[in-house]
């Protein structure tokens, strides 16, 4: 079993930064695949970002592509996502999702495993 915690949220200016992170416990490691979804009210949970296991290979919507950065620490059993320029646009609940070995459809909610509780990321204009 995997237990995902996210933490970094809050509450930022259009244009500001936060980082996200996501603890994990249980089994995950380096031979697991990580993502970031991110939900708005009345709406669907939207892929963010992701990245492989073992060699790294990151994914990220094309919304955030060149602002949020996702990257993962083995050793700490810890994936970050670093948002930049963020946008009001941006605001939403941020779900950390594990999954074991490599992802195939890696923007499919359903791909994944395990999901943490998520954390609430509110832009102002």
């Amino acid at each position: 079993q995997v237990q995902l915690v996210e933490s970094g949220g809050g509450l930022v200016q259009a244009g500001g930064s936060l980082r996200l992170t996501c603890a994990a416990s249980g089994r995950t490691g380096s031979s697991d695949s990580m993502g970031w979804f991110r939900q708005a009210p009345e709406k669907e949970r939207d892929f963010v970002a992701a990245i492989e296991c073992s060699v790294g290979t990151t994914y990220s919507a094309y919304s955030v592509t060149g602002r949020f950065t996702i990257s993962r620490d083995n050793v700490k059993n810890t994936v970050y996502l670093q948002m930049n320029s963020l946008k009001p646009e941006d605001t939403a609940i941020y779900y950390c999702a594990a999954k074991p070995g490599y992802l195939i459809y890696y923007a499919r909610s359903r791909e994944y495993n395990y999901w943490g509780q998520g954390t609430q990321v509110a832009v102002s204009s």
